[in-house]
């Protein structure tokens, strides 16, 4: 091999390993977030969302397994469909309760139909929750805190569920609303937001070790002491963590 394609090659390698230091987007995930068949409603959010980033702190990758909690209208259900390709798949997973509000399912249905990889799993709840493959990725955004409220809420049971129908070495990524230091599980209910210490210690009591925490979609100009909703919903201060089975 002459000297100048050892240098060339070098330098590609060099490349390589800088883009990965800097925290580079894999083509998946900004492919992904190009999808034309993503809601222009959808795109709209990106700014505040962040996805691409996001997709990639949390390690989506190409041929993964991903169970999405509480989908709602199907924003990261898409991205997600795109992010892991033909030979992965998502399960939205959803409760009886959130199936049977009206239009609970339509929407979801509508995704199911454009993107063959996703399949919609109805559960009794959350803790009782099996699915018919176990997960590389359990996926939830801005859903922890209502996870605590309701007659029937059992955030242990399903934390538990969770870790158990995850593959061993399975991440958790939970991305809520950051409720004010000390706020406890009072602030889950009155402000829709989650104290981030208490998700750590339920996550950790479940038998995951946390892996990894992420500042992208905070926001320092939310103090945190109202309703998500009173700083817009995707504007307010938001914490992001990775737990491990």
């Amino acid at each position: 091999m002459s000297r100048n394609v050892t240098v060339a090659l070098l330098s590609l390698a060099l490349v390589a390993v800088s883009a990965e230091a800097a925290g580079a987007i894999p083509s998946s995930l900004t492919a992904a977030v190009a999808d034309s068949g993503r809601p222009e409603a959808d795109k709209a959010k990106d700014a505040n969302r962040k996805p691409a980033e996001t997709l990639a702190f949390a390690g989506v990758r190409p041929g993964m397994t991903v169970a999405e909690l509480a989908p709602g209208g199907g924003y990261y259900t898409r991205l997600l469909a795109k992010a892991v390709g033909p030979k992965g798949k998502v399960l939205a997973v959803a409760t009886a309760a959130q199936a049977a509000r009206p239009n609970g399912l339509a929407t979801l249905n509508g995704i199911v139909a454009a993107y063959p990889n996703v399949s919609i799993v109805t559960v009794a709840d959350y803790a009782s929750m099996k699915l018919p493959a176990k997960a590389d990725l359990f996926w939830t955004t801005e859903n922890y805190h209502d996870f605590h409220n309701g007659p029937t809420a059992n955030i242990a049971g399903l934390n538990k569920a969770v870790f158990d129908n995850l593959k061993p070495g399975g991440v958790f990524y939970v991305e809520d609303h950051s409720a004010a230091p000390g706020a406890g599980l009072e602030a889950t209910s009155k402000f829709h937001r989650m104290d981030e210490d208490v998700a750590k210690q339920e996550l950790k009591a479940a038998g995951f070790r946390s892996i990894a925490e992420a500042d992208l979609l905070r926001n320092p100009k939310d103090d945190r002491a109202g309703s998500n909703s009173e700083s817009g919903h995707f504007l307010s201060d938001r914490f992001m963590l990775k737990a491990k089975k």
